[in-house]
């Protein structure tokens, strides 16, 4: 246990003791610009109907009126998806299904999700004040790793409240931009989430007297945890204990732990900790490798574009080998042959690039980045079927679909894959393009307008498929069809079909 102890004495000024480097994200318009990192897999606009789907009644109204679930970054123009998409369902319901979901296997469910979570509709009818449909769509961004939609959606809906005050806060933490948080904090101290980010964001503003003498009210009434006070005080008056032996850090510390351990000169690695602080890493201060391992773990869900993977892979010439290095290198590689349009370097680089991705499971993000362009490339034999299947898993699947044999995949590719065919695996998938209804629990939720819980509770079903359930693969793919997500249930069957979903 780390003794408190709290100091009045001078304080440095912020630039000598803020230690971690400013960036800054894209701006919501900005990053709604990167088409990629919101439609991933959806081939938007398509719009889902149902036959049985209540036809949403059109009106003008204030936000105050529709209430801060109803708040989106992509209009339905976008998405394809009507404004009833919430409105028939309840909201703690829908939060519910929000946060049980966890595309980690399958990148067209990822793309899926994330336009659900931002899609602008109604709210639920009984959603009040409450904001439950709005936290959990915010929570699951971070969840996965997309800060930058996270902090998008708070400032669309207004971080007005404490509980959406927390997560802009928090998420402005874990990205190194938390000064206009803090500023709000300041303005409004009735907003922070606890004590010690009152006394951070009060010295981060510049008043580091103020910020001493309310870290010691704080520790007299002991609303501070001894970690906080001791990181607290390293941050106000780091002179005092540049002799002192380095903190021990938690295992499960909060953003603003995290930040408060950086700032003092002590970062923690993210490699360990949940995927949202690997944001951290991606900072231009930080070196190659964890700027590699980072791009990798946020790519794996979505939550980083491929062209921005690309590009911190091509950022410098490995220097050693193993593990990361060797994938660094066979997509450099195989990038520089693709580049020359030399078929032969092609032909001898393209597995190993492609083994490099599945180890880390970053098929599709490859594919999107590679599969239109190898079609293009007069390849032969084995390589050309390793291509083949690159390209089914992009945009171009089909196109990817008339460049071989025709086989299961090509008849899936076009929607219509042959009725019975004999691995299991296969014939689950068919069934749900040719024989499969939609279950009848799920046919009464369309009937009644619920199309959000219809989708959420495919993709649920989607992500028991990709572990082996067969019958809810046939039903997920079924139900994505009848809703009229037909591009989403194609990519996502050529995706269970040719990616390893076994870890």
């Amino acid at each position: 246990m780390v003794a408190k102890t709290v100091t009045l004495s001078a304080l440095l000024a912020m630039g000598a003791t803020y230690a971690a480097a400013e960036t800054h994200p894209l701006s919501a318009i900005e990053w709604l610009n990167q088409t990629p990192t919101v439609t991933l897999d959806m081939g938007l606009p398509e719009a889902p109907v149902s036959a049985g789907a209540l036809k949403p009644a059109i009106s003008v109204d204030t936000l105050g009126v529709l209430g801060r679930d109803a708040v989106g970054l992509l209009p339905p123009k976008v998405t394809g998806l009507p404004d009833s998409l919430w409105q028939h369902s309840q909201a703690g319901v829908l939060a519910t299904l929000v946060t049980d979901q966890h595309p980690t296997l399958l990148p067209a469910m990822q793309a899926l999700l994330y336009t659900v979570l931002l899609a602008e509709a109604n709210a639920p009818w009984d959603a009040g004040t409450q904001d439950a449909l709005l936290l959990a769509r915010i929570d699951k961004l971070v969840d996965m790793g997309a800060l930058e939609q996270a902090t998008a959606l708070v400032e669309r809906a207004g971080a007005t409240t404490p509980e959406l005050f927390k997560r802009w806060f928090d998420v402005t933490l874990l990205m190194g931009f938390e000064d206009a948080a803090c500023r709000a904090l300041v303005a409004n101290p009735r907003l922070a989430p606890d004590y010690a980010s009152r006394v951070f964001c009060t010295a981060r503003t510049g008043d580091w007297n103020s910020a001493a003498l309310m870290l010691e009210t704080a520790n007299a009434l002991d609303l501070i945890t001894d970690e906080e006070d001791a990181l607290l005080v390293r941050f106000l008056d780091p002179d005092l204990f540049e002799d002192q032996p380095i903190l021990t850090a938690q295992s499960d510390p909060s953003p603003l732990i995290y930040r408060l351990y950086e700032a003092i000169g002590e970062p923690q690695p993210t490699r360990s900790l949940p995927r949202p602080f690997a944001h951290a890493d991606l900072r231009t201060t930080v070196g190659w490798k964890p700027r590699l391992e980072a791009a990798e773990r946020l790519a794996r869900t979505g939550a980083l574009p491929e062209n921005r993977l690309l590009g911190i892979y091509s950022e410098g010439k490995p220097s050693a080998s193993g593990m990361i290095w060797d994938r660094v290198d066979a997509v450099q590689v195989f990038d520089r042959a693709l580049e020359s349009r030399d078929v032969d370097a092609i032909s001898d680089t393209l597995p190993s690039a492609w083994s490099a991705m599945q180890s880390k499971h970053l098929e599709v993000p490859f594919a999107r980045l590679y599969g239109h362009r190898l079609l293009a490339m007069p390849l032969k034999g084995v390589t050309a079927r390793l291509a083949r299947d690159i390209g089914l898993l992009s945009p171009a699947y089909e196109q990817a679909a008339l460049a071989g044999p025709r086989d299961f995949l090509a008849g899936l590719a076009q929607g219509n894959p042959p009725q019975t065919p004999l691995n299991p695996l296969h014939r689950s998938i068919a069934d749900g393009f040719h024989e499969a209804r939609v279950p009848q629990h799920i046919s009464a939720k369309l009937a009644r307008g619920q199309l959000g819980e219809v989708i959420l509770n495919a993709m649920s079903l989607m992500e028991d498929g990709a572990y082996g359930d067969l019958a809810a693969l046939t039903d997920a793919i079924a139900i994505f069809r009848a809703v009229g997500l037909e591009d989403t249930a194609r990519r996502v069957a050529l995706q269970a079909t040719l990616i390893d979903t076994r870890g």
